[in-house]
């Protein structure tokens, strides 16, 4: 079983990856998946999102969320984002050190609309987009979340697979596993400006991402009353 899973990992050593499955859900599941499952569909660049588009799948389904709206909500959102990043960018005074701060689950990453054994998770096409603008320009790309520490190897090779610059990654290792998410953000951001960061942006999908300040700007992503994590 462990060898089943290293390989659908990919590069990801088969002991975290044997973790991951039985932190996330039943052996069992993980051995019946794979057959109904369809592979996902990269869609061109301009493509636009009809109302019945849909995912492969994941707790997004099974809540009842529809993924092309929760795509032009995401768009939305990144509509205001991107303008206000670029001309902040273009205003950063000499010798600043400005940093955009990134959750992961369903801010970066497709997470809830994808089956767990899904690897690597897709990005978010718009968020991608603009920390790769972002880090062409010298911002540090900085993602806090609140994933364990025991994947922290497996969720950076997700984020650098799909495309994303990773300057740093935080996660969650004891005892701060057993604080409050939003106590836990907090404090790594005021960790981030104690480096002589100047976070310019904050990205998240959950208000425990984004309370608490030390952010110039929140940028908040649906998560429609909780249903995505």
């Amino acid at each position: 079983m462990r060898s089943t899973r290293a390989r659908l990992l990919g590069t990801a050593t088969a002991t975290a990856a044997a973790t991951v499955v039985l932190m996330l859900a039943p052996a069992a599941s993980a051995q019946a998946a794979p057959a109904p499952v369809p592979a996902p569909v990269t869609a061109p660049a301009a493509a636009t999102v009809s109302a019945t588009a849909s995912a492969p799948g994941g707790n997004a389904l099974l809540r009842g969320i529809d993924y092309g709206t929760w795509k032009r909500d995401v768009a939305a959102v990144m509509a205001t984002a991107r303008p206000y990043v670029e001309q902040r960018i273009a205003q950063s005074p000499a010798g600043e050190k400005p940093a955009i701060v990134l959750d992961i689950d369903n801010s970066s990453l497709e997470t809830d609309f994808h089956w767990f054994w899904t690897f690597p998770t897709p990005a978010i096409s718009e968020v991608r987009d603009l920390t790769r603008y972002a880090d062409e320009h010298g911002v540090a790309i900085i993602f806090v979340t609140a994933r364990p520490g025991i994947i922290h190897s497996l969720t950076e090779h997700n984020l650098k697979a799909v495309g994303y610059p990773v300057t740093d990654l935080y996660v969650r290792d004891l005892p701060a596993l057993f604080s409050e998410v939003s106590a836990y953000k907090t404090a790594k951001r005021a960790e981030i400006e104690g480096r002589g960061y100047t976070i310019i942006a904050n990205i998240g999908n959950n208000n425990s991402d984004l309370v608490g300040g030390h952010a110039e700007r929140t940028f908040k992503l649906p998560d429609y009353n909780g249903k995505l994590s």
